[in-house]
């Protein structure tokens, strides 16, 4: 499998201007790579995504996947979004077995398939529960075991734990980890938070704003799993913090007065903070 995006721009257009979001992006993907992209609000990290997911089209510049080129959605992409979306008049596991029924597999197949990833995520015991008798945390393991059950190629992760406090965070981090290293897919993992870049990805490709472009890529040779305890992790977010540094004032500039600068106040975000989500 290839994943590969050859100088995608976007452009938003409005009645009285031109708005570039993402401007000349290049990047390619190996099967089995865990892919995080990073950035502060307005860098375009969640319009890439959703323009190799085929919910929205570049202004210029084609996507291709093993060697096709990507014209809309399909189902060798699936995709994970902040919110679960789950359907709350559905049990668990009718949630899970959704897609796999919109795309005509046989009722007992689905359910074996369900049941199979609802284990994976340690939720197989509430299979017979409703969404509003779920946390947070369990219902984006429903939408995880959801995602997984079409066999996608590459699952693409719009910033899934972003709503979610830290400790279920941390776990659902870890578990991620663990399903990505026995299912073996190909993920592409939006966030905004380094710390999780970090912990998560064998690579992290670090883009700027206004308009998005890819700043500079970071290769994360540590061993896995991964966790937020470990010294080498520690280091390796503080080198990646100190390159957003810039964009992280760019963002802070428009929320700020005119005379605000990280160094004039001796400030710069945590790497666990968050950097604005959405975009």
């Amino acid at each position: 499998m290839s994943l590969i995006i050859k100088g995608v721009n976007k452009k938003f257009i409005s009645k009285h201007k031109e708005t570039y979001t993402l401007d000349n992006i290049d990047l390619s993907f190996k099967k089995g790579e865990f892919i995080c992209l990073l950035g502060p609000s307005g860098c375009g990290k969640s319009t890439l995504l959703n323009i190799i997911a085929g919910l929205e089209t570049p202004s210029e510049g084609k996507i291709y996947l093993n060697d096709k080129e990507i014209n809309g959605v399909g189902v060798d992409r699936a995709v994970m979004f902040q919110e679960s979306a789950l359907f709350p008049w559905l049990k668990v596991i009718d949630n899970v077995e959704f897609g796999m029924k919109m795309a005509g597999v046989p009722s007992k197949e689905r359910r074996e398939k369900a049941l199979y990833y609802l284990k994976m995520v340690h939720l197989a015991k509430f299979k017979n529960s409703f969404v509003h008798e779920l946390s947070g945390g369990m219902r984006q393991r429903v939408a995880l075991a959801r995602a997984l059950t079409l066999d996608s190629e590459v699952l693409l992760m719009d910033e899934p734990f972003a709503a979610l406090d830290s400790q279920t965070k941390n776990i659902l981090q870890t578990e991620l980890q663990k399903v990505w290293i026995e299912t073996k897919k190909t993920i592409i993992f939006v966030t905004h938070n380094v710390e999780e870049a970090v912990l998560l990805g064998d690579r992290v490709i670090v883009m700027s704003t206004n308009p998005g472009k890819v700043k500079k890529e970071f290769k994360i040779q540590l061993g896995r799993p991964r966790n937020i305890e470990n010294v080498d992790l520690a280091y390796v977010t503080a080198q990646v913090m100190k390159e957003l540094k810039e964009e992280v004032e760019k963002v802070a500039k428009s929320e700020y007065d005119s005379d605000w600068s990280i160094e004039k106040n001796s400030i710069l975000y945590s790497s666990d903070n968050d950097m604005g989500i959405g975009i």
